[in-house]
């Protein structure tokens, strides 16, 4: 099925944001970005709206949209809430994985330990990214699971840099994620499974915190 001009315009804007091409503050034209798509401004406007209400983009009166700028309040948020959700959705999804999904799930974190000795911020965030999809992904819960994607797509635009500014939380990261797997394989309950994964992500905040000057996270 052909997909709506909103949808096309919705994946072209969310892509080159994702990826970078797209940066904290570029404006979006709709013109331009109507022009590309050959079709009218209506379905881009409907497009940035989406975007909007994901935290991806930000519109002004008198300045139009543009991509929003990483914000550590906003980073505070959605991570606080990926904490809680996230590793309830890893909890509910550990007893659905296999030998096969687990064996994925190492292999993505053992190209992020090779990536160390070679370190590229995006490089890293995107194998991350998979990682973690990996293993929250068979979540049964779609509620949790829709709450897990509006997060990561929160993110995006963030987390380009953020193992930038803490890139010595990457190592700790990797070993987190082999503690996280050895707990998945060896059937341990799913509060334990919770527990460390939202340990996981809390660990990661704070990181950034500190190298921000704030304190850590309550939560």
């Amino acid at each position: 099925m052909t997909p709506s001009k909103s949808e096309a315009a919705y994946s072209l804007l969310h892509g080159r944001i994702s990826n970078g091409e797209f940066s904290p503050g570029y404006r979006l034209v709709l013109g331009t970005i109507a022009n590309e798509l050959g079709c009218s401004t209506v379905p881009v406007r409907e497009a940035i709206r989406r975007l909007e209400a994901e935290g991806l983009v930000n519109f002004e009166r008198n300045v139009g949209a543009t991509v929003a700028k990483a914000d550590a309040t906003l980073y505070l948020h959605t991570m606080q809430t990926l904490a809680v959700i996230e590793g309830a959705a890893t909890a509910l999804a550990a007893p659905l994985l296999g030998p096969a999904d687990i064996a994925e799930a190492r292999a993505f974190n053992a190209q992020l330990c090779e990536s160390l000795a070679d370190f590229d911020p995006r490089r890293f965030t995107e194998l991350n990214n998979r990682f973690h999809e990996a293993l929250y992904g068979p979540c049964p819960n779609p509620h949790i699971l829709d709450l897990v994607h509006r997060g990561w797509n929160r993110l995006n635009a963030m987390r380009a840099s953020s193992f930038t500014h803490i890139p010595g939380r990457a190592a700790v990261s990797v070993a987190e994620h082999e503690a996280l797997l050895d707990l998945i394989a060896s059937g341990a309950s799913p509060a334990l499974i919770e527990q460390a994964a939202r340990a996981h992500r809390t660990g990661t905040l704070n990181a950034y915190l500190a190298a921000t000057g704030l304190p850590p996270s309550t939560l």
